[in-house]
Protein backbone atom coordinates (compact mmCIF):
# COMPACT_ATOMS: atom_id res chain seq x y z
CA UNK A 1 0.00 0.00 0.00
CA UNK A 2 1.72 3.27 -0.85
CA UNK A 3 0.30 6.52 0.61
CA UNK A 4 -1.18 8.52 -1.92
CA UNK A 5 0.55 11.71 -1.22
CA UNK A 6 3.81 12.91 1.09
CA UNK A 7 3.21 12.29 4.67
CA UNK A 8 3.48 14.91 7.13
CA UNK A 9 5.35 14.93 10.16
CA UNK A 10 5.34 16.04 13.80
CA UNK A 11 5.01 15.29 17.72
CA UNK A 12 2.18 13.77 19.19
CA UNK A 13 0.88 15.75 22.35
CA UNK A 14 -1.65 13.29 23.34
CA UNK A 15 -4.42 11.25 22.67
CA UNK A 16 -7.68 12.81 24.22
CA UNK A 17 -10.25 10.12 23.44
CA UNK A 18 -10.59 6.95 21.00
CA UNK A 19 -11.02 9.30 17.73
CA UNK A 20 -8.73 12.27 18.02
CA UNK A 21 -5.17 13.22 18.77
CA UNK A 22 -3.61 16.53 19.24
CA UNK A 23 -0.25 16.66 17.10
CA UNK A 24 2.36 19.26 16.84
CA UNK A 25 3.02 19.55 13.39
CA UNK A 26 7.35 19.99 12.06
CA UNK A 27 5.77 21.83 8.67
CA UNK A 28 2.05 22.89 7.94
CA UNK A 29 1.27 21.91 4.06
CA UNK A 30 2.43 24.67 1.10
CA UNK A 31 -1.56 26.01 1.57
CA UNK A 32 -0.66 27.30 5.13
CA UNK A 33 1.65 30.38 5.87
CA UNK A 34 4.57 30.03 7.69
CA UNK A 35 3.88 31.82 10.01
CA UNK A 36 1.61 28.67 11.89
CA UNK A 37 4.58 26.60 11.63
CA UNK A 38 4.81 24.93 14.78
CA UNK A 39 0.87 25.14 15.83
CA UNK A 40 -0.77 22.23 16.97
CA UNK A 41 -3.46 20.13 15.06
CA UNK A 42 -6.10 17.88 15.67
CA UNK A 43 -6.33 14.36 13.71
CA UNK A 44 -8.31 12.03 13.25
CA UNK A 45 -7.20 8.34 15.16
CA UNK A 46 -7.88 5.66 13.05
CA UNK A 47 -7.81 2.85 15.79
CA UNK A 48 -10.42 2.57 18.59
CA UNK A 49 -8.43 0.07 20.90
CA UNK A 50 -6.65 0.60 23.67
CA UNK A 51 -3.20 1.44 21.67
CA UNK A 52 -1.07 0.00 24.33
CA UNK A 53 2.47 0.48 23.57
CA UNK A 54 2.14 2.63 20.72
CA UNK A 55 0.40 5.71 22.55
CA UNK A 56 3.58 7.45 23.79
CA UNK A 57 3.26 11.79 24.01
CA UNK A 58 6.38 13.26 23.07
CA UNK A 59 6.95 10.58 19.94
CA UNK A 60 7.58 11.29 16.26
CA UNK A 61 4.38 11.19 14.37
CA UNK A 62 3.29 11.08 10.79
CA UNK A 63 -0.26 11.92 9.44
CA UNK A 64 -1.50 12.34 5.84
CA UNK A 65 -3.04 15.45 5.26
CA UNK A 66 -6.70 15.50 3.27
CA UNK A 67 -7.53 19.38 1.89
CA UNK A 68 -11.00 18.22 0.74
CA UNK A 69 -13.54 20.46 1.69
CA UNK A 70 -16.23 17.80 2.51
CA UNK A 71 -13.76 16.17 5.32
CA UNK A 72 -14.64 17.26 8.24
CA UNK A 73 -11.16 15.84 10.00
CA UNK A 74 -8.45 16.71 7.40
CA UNK A 75 -5.49 15.03 9.28
CA UNK A 76 -5.04 11.52 9.86
CA UNK A 77 -2.75 9.68 11.77
CA UNK A 78 -1.08 6.73 10.78
CA UNK A 79 2.41 6.06 11.66
CA UNK A 80 4.44 6.25 15.54
CA UNK A 81 8.13 6.07 15.26
CA UNK A 82 9.65 3.53 18.09
CA UNK A 83 13.31 2.89 18.92
CA UNK A 84 14.08 4.43 15.60
CA UNK A 85 11.70 2.46 13.35
CA UNK A 86 8.04 3.50 11.99
CA UNK A 87 4.95 1.41 13.37
CA UNK A 88 1.80 1.92 12.08
CA UNK A 89 -1.26 2.63 13.90
CA UNK A 90 -3.95 2.67 11.01
CA UNK A 91 -6.68 -0.10 11.66
CA UNK A 92 -7.87 0.35 8.20
CA UNK A 93 -4.49 -0.85 6.47
CA UNK A 94 -4.11 -4.73 7.45
CA UNK A 95 -7.78 -5.06 5.01
CA UNK A 96 -6.07 -2.75 1.81
CA UNK A 97 -2.62 -4.46 2.02
CA UNK A 98 -4.12 -8.07 2.05
CA UNK A 99 -6.26 -7.36 -0.82
CA UNK A 100 -2.68 -6.57 -2.53
CA UNK A 101 -1.31 -9.34 -1.18
CA UNK A 102 -4.06 -11.46 -2.68
CA UNK A 103 -4.18 -10.50 -5.98
CA UNK A 104 -0.31 -10.62 -5.78
CA UNK A 105 -0.85 -14.48 -4.46
CA UNK A 106 2.27 -13.43 -1.89
CA UNK A 107 0.58 -15.79 0.82
CA UNK A 108 1.41 -19.11 -0.09
CA UNK A 109 -1.70 -20.92 1.41
CA UNK A 110 -4.45 -18.86 -0.53
CA UNK A 111 -2.73 -18.93 -3.42
CA UNK A 112 -5.11 -21.60 -4.42
CA UNK A 113 -8.04 -19.23 -5.05
CA UNK A 114 -8.63 -17.15 -8.02
CA UNK A 115 -11.07 -14.50 -6.42
CA UNK A 116 -12.08 -12.85 -3.48
CA UNK A 117 -14.97 -10.59 -2.02
CA UNK A 118 -14.59 -8.26 1.28
CA UNK A 119 -17.03 -7.56 3.59
CA UNK A 120 -18.83 -10.79 3.73
CA UNK A 121 -22.17 -10.88 5.64
CA UNK A 122 -21.99 -14.02 8.06
CA UNK A 123 -25.93 -14.75 9.63
CA UNK A 124 -27.72 -11.88 10.46
CA UNK A 125 -25.32 -9.56 12.30
CA UNK A 126 -21.90 -10.55 10.99
CA UNK A 127 -19.15 -9.41 8.82
CA UNK A 128 -16.26 -11.14 7.94
CA UNK A 129 -13.49 -9.47 5.76
CA UNK A 130 -12.89 -11.76 2.95
CA UNK A 131 -14.21 -14.96 1.45
CA UNK A 132 -11.83 -16.39 -0.66
CA UNK A 133 -13.11 -18.23 -3.95
CA UNK A 134 -16.05 -18.77 -6.15
CA UNK A 135 -17.64 -21.13 -3.67
CA UNK A 136 -16.41 -18.95 -1.27
CA UNK A 137 -16.12 -21.37 1.25
CA UNK A 138 -13.32 -19.81 3.04
CA UNK A 139 -13.45 -17.60 5.60
CA UNK A 140 -10.46 -14.89 6.09
CA UNK A 141 -11.20 -12.40 9.11
CA UNK A 142 -8.08 -9.73 9.46
CA UNK A 143 -6.62 -8.59 12.83
CA UNK A 144 -4.53 -5.33 13.64
CA UNK A 145 -1.77 -6.19 15.94
CA UNK A 146 0.49 -3.17 17.26
CA UNK A 147 1.00 -4.60 20.45
CA UNK A 148 4.62 -6.08 21.16
CA UNK A 149 6.37 -6.81 24.00
CA UNK A 150 9.50 -8.46 24.87
CA UNK A 151 9.52 -9.73 21.04
CA UNK A 152 5.86 -11.48 21.31
CA UNK A 153 3.18 -9.40 19.24
CA UNK A 154 -0.18 -10.00 21.06
CA UNK A 155 -3.83 -9.29 20.12
CA UNK A 156 -5.99 -7.58 20.94
CA UNK A 157 -4.95 -4.79 23.05
CA UNK A 158 -7.92 -4.73 25.23
CA UNK A 159 -10.82 -6.77 26.05
CA UNK A 160 -12.35 -7.22 22.02
CA UNK A 161 -16.31 -8.90 22.32
CA UNK A 162 -16.34 -8.10 18.93
CA UNK A 163 -12.82 -10.18 18.21
CA UNK A 164 -14.26 -13.54 19.93
CA UNK A 165 -17.72 -12.91 18.05
CA UNK A 166 -15.45 -13.33 14.77
CA UNK A 167 -13.89 -16.57 15.62
CA UNK A 168 -17.24 -18.15 16.94
CA UNK A 169 -18.41 -17.27 12.91
CA UNK A 170 -15.22 -18.87 12.03
CA UNK A 171 -15.51 -21.94 13.90
CA UNK A 172 -19.43 -22.25 13.03
CA UNK A 173 -18.46 -21.70 9.25
CA UNK A 174 -15.86 -25.04 9.82
CA UNK A 175 -18.91 -26.71 11.40
CA UNK A 176 -20.70 -26.08 7.79
CA UNK A 177 -18.17 -27.50 5.97
CA UNK A 178 -16.27 -24.69 4.97
CA UNK A 179 -12.62 -23.24 5.76
CA UNK A 180 -11.49 -20.36 8.52
CA UNK A 181 -8.41 -18.35 8.70
CA UNK A 182 -7.84 -15.70 11.01
CA UNK A 183 -4.74 -13.44 9.70
CA UNK A 184 -3.24 -10.97 12.06
CA UNK A 185 -1.34 -8.42 10.46
CA UNK A 186 1.29 -7.12 12.79
CA UNK A 187 2.52 -3.31 11.84
CA UNK A 188 5.68 -3.19 13.72
CA UNK A 189 9.13 -3.85 13.57
CA UNK A 190 9.81 -5.52 17.01
CA UNK A 191 7.79 -8.64 16.39
CA UNK A 192 9.47 -12.37 16.02
CA UNK A 193 6.45 -14.66 17.23
CA UNK A 194 2.93 -14.00 17.86
CA UNK A 195 0.34 -14.88 20.26
CA UNK A 196 -3.18 -14.06 22.37
CA UNK A 197 -2.76 -11.35 24.80
CA UNK A 198 -4.38 -13.49 27.63
CA UNK A 199 -3.76 -11.09 30.23
CA UNK A 200 -5.69 -8.42 28.55
CA UNK A 201 -8.30 -10.54 27.11
CA UNK A 202 -8.33 -14.33 27.62
CA UNK A 203 -11.36 -15.22 26.74
CA UNK A 204 -10.31 -14.06 23.40
CA UNK A 205 -7.24 -16.39 23.85
CA UNK A 206 -9.40 -19.54 24.96
CA UNK A 207 -11.67 -18.74 22.29
CA UNK A 208 -8.70 -18.30 19.47
CA UNK A 209 -6.83 -21.95 21.10
CA UNK A 210 -10.72 -23.83 20.88
CA UNK A 211 -11.08 -22.20 17.20
CA UNK A 212 -7.79 -23.82 16.29
CA UNK A 213 -8.27 -27.45 17.92
CA UNK A 214 -11.74 -27.33 15.23
CA UNK A 215 -9.85 -26.42 12.16
CA UNK A 216 -9.61 -23.09 11.96
CA UNK A 217 -6.03 -21.87 10.62
CA UNK A 218 -4.14 -19.13 11.96
CA UNK A 219 -1.34 -16.72 9.73
CA UNK A 220 0.80 -14.23 11.37
CA UNK A 221 2.46 -11.68 9.23
CA UNK A 222 5.18 -8.94 9.58
CA UNK A 223 4.34 -5.54 7.78
CA UNK A 224 7.17 -3.37 6.44
CA UNK A 225 6.46 -0.13 7.63
CA UNK A 226 8.07 3.08 5.77
CA UNK A 227 6.63 6.60 5.86
CA UNK A 228 5.66 5.86 1.81
CA UNK A 229 4.51 2.55 1.74
CA UNK A 230 3.27 -0.36 3.81
CA UNK A 231 3.28 -3.94 2.53
CA UNK A 232 3.15 -7.93 4.48
CA UNK A 233 6.98 -8.76 4.15
CA UNK A 234 7.49 -12.06 6.32
CA UNK A 235 5.53 -14.92 8.48
CA UNK A 236 6.04 -14.62 11.89
CA UNK A 237 6.10 -17.92 14.36
CA UNK A 238 2.74 -18.17 16.35
CA UNK A 239 2.57 -19.86 20.06
CA UNK A 240 -0.50 -21.00 21.60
Amino acid sequence: MLFDRPLLFGTLIRRFNRFFAEIELEHFPPLFSREAEGKKIVAHCPNTGSMKGVNVPGARVAVSYHPEPERRMHYTWQLIQLEGDWVGINTMVPNRITAEALEAGLIPCFRRYSSYRQEVRYGEHSRLDFALGKAERCLVEVKNVTLVEDGLAKFPDCVSERATKHLHCLMDNIKHGGKSTVLFVIQHHAANYFGPADDLDPVYGKTLRQAVKKGMKIEAWKAKVTTEEIRLSEKVRVRL
